[in-house]
């Protein structure tokens, strides 16, 4: 085995491991380890390199940037137990409940809300499931469009802030998270209204497939249902101040901002009488399984990109991906193809922690703005949860979803608005204005620094932080 083909080696090996159903955390360390061993016995690898093992991982477990992801999960857990979807949901959509395709409006208007409230995307989908899915059925909407815009509305938690899926990419990219989420809040809410505007063609071309609500399913009067939206309303939006408003303004770190929104969370459950000894018990348990998994991932890769660097991987890396014919264009049409490629067999997670610590290194080469190139790749990765047959969105949906409403007709719901996140990406390379950074940073600032990562798993040098 000579020395340059180790890097494509370890590589097509962690694919096997992946693709074999192994656990990622493992499949990542145990890859690594093993192409450490046989680079130090054929003479490839340094075995001191190893020694920074120990300090890296005490570095993941020191990040205090990871810390706002058990906050924000927890905050998200309360608040899907607490009420307040159900209530959102109920009034908006007697609110919008009088035009054809109202529901489905109330559905997309309240997942961006929850999106910034939240940041979770399994509570969204499943709260909106259960409680909008069987309403939209019974009032004559199509299955396809109903199961498609709840699945694709609960995604809207991965790109709208507080976003975990922004937490994870900024880390991994050394970029500030409040500038990362000040970036996605444009996109994020120009893809919920192309999800509006796909609502509304469905119900010029099909009116039958999204009917307006019936006069006894919105008795209410318009005096009582705009006092009623007030007092609904009012909550979640001192929620989103309370968390982006102080993360925007710089009076809190985004873990700070993420703690006042487990507390607000949690006031929220006690005003609406939920906050009991069994929810707080299942939040609490739901948040240590998440945080520990995303440890363990970061742990894994952490031993693989060591050694793969090691083995010069990153150089290999950078020669495939410096090659291409385009210039910076170039790199980002491939980079943006894989990564959709890549999302019908691996979740976020995996892509976030394999496949952007290797584009990191080539981006900063490049002089890639990280906040833009963080965005794009944040759209990107949202359809990583609507991919049928893999999409973690249509499989939470799957498990709460009535029975008669096939797993065809969610996948077939999904494609449409595949299709809008394809496109929205395609609008953030065009009109890069849209997330605030611009693509390609200044000469200036491109520095020609080694990729060497800090411990908490970034490959950026300080200055882009």
């Amino acid at each position: 085995m000579s020395f340059e083909l180790m890097a494509p080696l370890m590589f097509a090996g962690l694919v096997v491991l992946l693709l074999s159903g192994y656990p990622v955390a493992f499949a990542l360390a145990a890859n690594g380890l093993l192409f450490a061993f046989l680079g130090i016995q054929a003479g490839f690898f340094d075995a001191s390199l190893m020694q920074a093992l120990p300090e890296r991982v005490y570095g993941i477990l020191s990040n205090q940037t990871l810390l706002a992801i058990p906050f924000f999960t927890f905050m998200g857990l309360v608040l899907e137990r607490s009420g307040m979807a159900e209530d959102l949901l109920d009034t908006i959509g007697r609110l919008f409940g009088r035009v054809r395709g109202g529901l489905a409006y109330a559905v997309v208007f309240v997942g961006a809300l929850l999106a910034a409230t939240t940041g979770v995307m399994a509570a969204s989908v499943i709260a909106m499931g259960l409680i909008s899915l069987p309403i939209m059925l019974r009032y004559g909407y199509d299955k396809r469009l109903a199961a498609g815009v709840i699945a694709a509305s609960g995604t809207l938690a991965q790109i709208i802030p507080p976003s975990i899926v922004l937490i994870v990419l900024a880390d991994q990219l050394g970029a500030s998270v409040g500038d990362m989420y000040a970036g996605a809040v444009v996109p994020g809410l120009v893809l919920a209204g192309l999800y509006m505007a796909y609502v509304l063609s469905v119900t010029l071309t099909k009116p039958q497939a999204a009917p307006a609500l019936p006069v006894s399913a919105r008795a209410e009067s318009p005096g009582r249902l705009a006092r009623r939206v007030v007092v609904t309303l009012v909550p979640p939006l001192v929620l989103i101040f309370l968390v982006l408003g102080t993360i925007f303004l710089g009076v809190a770190t985004p873990t700070e901002g993420g703690a006042l929104g487990a507390v607000g969370a949690l006031v929220l459950a006690a005003l609406h009488r939920r906050l009991k000894p069994d929810m707080l018990k299942q939040a609490l348990d739901s948040t240590a399984k998440l945080t520990s998994f995303v440890i363990f991932i970061l742990i894994g890769s952490t031993v693989f990109s060591l050694v793969f660097r090691g083995v010069d991987g990153d150089r290999w890396i950078e020669g495939l991906l410096t090659a291409l014919p385009g210039g910076e264009l170039g790199f980002l049409v491939a980079v943006n193809l894989i990564v959709f490629l890549l999302a019908f067999f691996l979740d976020f997670f995996e892509i976030a922690f394999i496949i952007v610590p290797l584009l990191a290194p080539v981006a900063l080469k490049l002089g890639i703005d990280p906040i833009w190139f963080g965005v794009l790749l944040g759209v990107n990765m949202q359809t990583s949860f609507m991919h049928p047959p893999f999409g973690f969105a249509l499989f939470y949906l799957r498990s709460v979803a009535p029975k008669e409403i096939k797993t065809s007709d969610i996948y077939w719901g999904a494609v449409p608005f595949v299709v809008i996140q394809v496109a929205m990406v395609v609008l953030v390379l065009a009109f890069p204005q849209l997330v605030g950074h611009a693509p390609i940073a200044a000469a200036t600032d491109i520095i020609e620094a080694p990729v060497e990562g800090d411990a908490g798993g970034s490959f950026l040098p300080p200055e882009w932080k």
